[in-house]
């Protein structure tokens, strides 16, 4: 199952991703930095491949030669609203 890393809805997508390939549900661009599996927000240069030349904006698509479509959500945005929640009852603030 791939996801959009956007409206986070499946998508039925056969190959590979092409460079004006978009989200049939939120009209997102696929291939961008936000969809590859290399995007990385705390990496130097916002990516894992260290040879990616710089991308001035990581949602819209490009020419990156290294880019592979990630196809999922990361899991980072749910833990960080369960840490946030333990806080909160720790601290007692709702």
């Amino acid at each position: 199952m791939k996801l959009c890393a956007f409206c986070s809805k499946e998508i039925d997508i056969e190959g590979r991703v092409g460079r004006i390939d978009t989200c049939p549900h939120c009209g997102a661009d696929l291939y961008c930095c936000v969809q590859c599996e290399f995007y990385d927000q705390f990496a130097h240069n916002k990516c894992k491949e260290p040879e990616s030349e710089w991308v001035t904006d990581r949602e819209k698509a490009n020419f990156c030669d290294f880019f592979r479509f990630r196809g999922k959500i990361e899991a980072g945005s749910d833990r960080s609203k369960e840490a946030k929640r333990k806080l909160e009852e720790l601290f007692g603030r709702e």
